[in-house]
């Protein structure tokens, strides 16, 4: 079974906010694909839900820690290395414009402090992630990005705009192949046909 989590902060107040980029796309895909409901399992610190992309089980997971402490809901459904070889991680990506993503296998965190607490907590980089575009775009298609650590911090814990959000859950279908190509393919054959 494919596990796939979306990073983001529990709680209402963050419900919207681009730093909840991997939660926003894990409703949109549970909600489009006749997945189970959102289940809180206290033991795991996680919601989850399951069902099925194109005939392959997949389950889905939001931590409910802190995005800072993903890592200790993830590294208890990571408990051998065949369940690592079936994770994916969804997670927000400033470097990429908003309605695109990038699949990545085996790298770093790239600053990001979910994925750096995943990595630190299951000990190993050897997981796939797919890299969501949160940055808005210029008219010549130039991303937009803030700069210095406060408004980089201020950007993340703003809302999406309502149109942002129809651009998210658009891509949340291409997303959902993506994941159906990953489990039924493998990571090279999605580079292939999604970067």
């Amino acid at each position: 079974m494919i596990i796939v989590v979306g990073l983001g902060n529990p709680g209402e107040e963050y419900k919207n906010n681009r730093h909840n980029t991997g939660r926003i796309i894990l409703d949109y895909i549970a909600k489009n694909n006749d997945f189970t409901e959102w289940k809180d399992d206290m033991k795991l610190k996680s919601l989850r839900s399951k069902g099925e992309l194109d005939g392959e089980k997949v389950e889905l997971i939001q931590p409910n820690t802190f995005m800072n402490n993903s890592g200790q809901a993830v590294v208890q459904l990571i408990d051998s290395p065949k369940k690592l070889k079936n994770l994916i991680v969804i997670y927000d990506d400033m470097d990429i414009p908003i309605g695109s993503s990038k699949i990545s296998f085996n790298r770093s965190s790239g600053g990001h402090n979910g994925l750096e607490s995943i990595i630190k907590k299951v000990k190993s980089r050897e997981f796939v992630r797919v890299r969501v575009g949160v940055s808005p775009k210029t008219p010549s298609g130039k991303i937009r990005k803030p700069k210095g650590e406060a408004a980089v911090l201020k950007f993340l814990l703003g809302n999406f705009e309502e149109d942002e959000l129809k651009i998210l859950k658009k891509l949340s279908k291409q997303i959902a192949e993506i994941i159906s190509t990953l489990s039924k393919e493998g990571k090279d054959k999605a580079m292939t046909l999604y970067n």
